[in-house]
């Protein structure tokens, strides 16, 4: 594979992944109006397993995974790919996409205190203070001023993004334990090619054949998330994490839900909630400072 990008370069690619994976939330949102969940995440997925392909093959990093990587991409299929994608496409359908944003980017905060129970990481002050701030965050968006505990829909849909969470800070804690043989990159067709089988066989089963009144909206909305979303995405974040620290990628990656809940607004016309920014700000920070602590902690060691 290429070498490391420039600065510059590496720079523009990680912008791109944070407009795409803001913007994919309000697309998802948009997709599960005339599609069902299990379906909307599968063909997303096939459209993705057909775009990787290539991009592999050029790059001469096309393989068959090694056995030694087999459960990274077993874990990564599911738990991520198949399980927490068809979550958050479900819960889309009962809360709009701002909360569902928030609610999914809890994920670090969970990753934290998975690391630490299985994994030995310490939790530093920083980083216990940022769980502090994170789940006051979440105590803002379920506070029953801001949220109707009567509106099951709210409540059910709320859940399922959370548990996504859950789901998802599951896998990166046992990516984070895994001894790669091959790159991610070099694994990524192939847990995402599984994740179309688990999904369509899944919906199948689940919402039956699929009814989809194809238009032209529709069909530009799956392509945009299929190759941008998630291939190009996926193939960037590994440009990017070859040539940026660790740490400027988290931290620019936190502009992601910000950005997903502007693109909420003006593609679904959601309002602007003072308490959704108030519970953003709160986790956000207590991302940051968790972030920050590994390293700090690593640079005294």
């Amino acid at each position: 594979m290429a070498s490391g990008l420039s600065t510059r370069s590496a720079a523009v690619l990680l912008a791109g992944v944070v407009l795409a994976w803001g913007t994919n939330w309000p697309v998802t949102k948009l997709i599960v109006q005339d599609v069902p969940p299990l379906w909307a995440t599968a063909i997303r997925c096939m459209i993705a397993s057909a775009t990787l392909a290539p991009m592999l093959w050029i790059q001469g990093a096309f393989i068959v995974p090694r056995r030694g990587d087999l459960p990274v991409v077993f874990c990564t299929s599911i738990l991520h790919l198949t399980v927490f994608s068809a979550l958050i496409a479900a819960g889309l359908q009962f809360v709009p996409a701002g909360r569902a944003i928030v609610l999914g980017y809890t994920t670090p905060l969970w990753v934290a205190i998975g690391a630490a129970m299985f994994l030995s990481e310490d939790i530093t002050r920083r980083r216990a203070l940022g769980i502090v701030f994170g789940l006051a965050g979440l105590a803002v968006i379920f506070n029953p001023q801001t949220l109707d505990w009567r509106d099951g829909n709210a409540l059910f849909g709320s859940a399922l993004i959370l548990v996504a969470a859950f789901c998802w800070a599951g896998n990166i804690v046992y990516v984070r334990a895994h001894h790669w043989i091959s790159t991610p990159f070099q694994l990524v067709f192939w847990q995402v090619l599984l994740a179309a089988v688990l999904l369509s066989a899944t919906a199948l089963i689940v919402e039956g054949p699929p009814h989809i009144a194809w238009n032209a909206r529709l069909l530009a909305l799956l392509l945009f998330s299929g190759t941008v979303c998630t291939a190009f995405a996926n193939w960037a974040m590994t440009m990017v994490n070859r040539s940026l620290p660790a740490v400027t990628t988290s931290l620019c990656l936190l502009a992601t839900p910000l950005l997903g809940i502007f693109c909420a607004t003006l593609i679904l016309n959601e309002p602007l909630e003072p308490s959704l920014f108030l519970a953003m700000t709160l986790i956000i920070g207590g991302i940051a400072l968790g972030t920050i602590a590994g390293p700090l902690r690593a640079k005294a060691a």
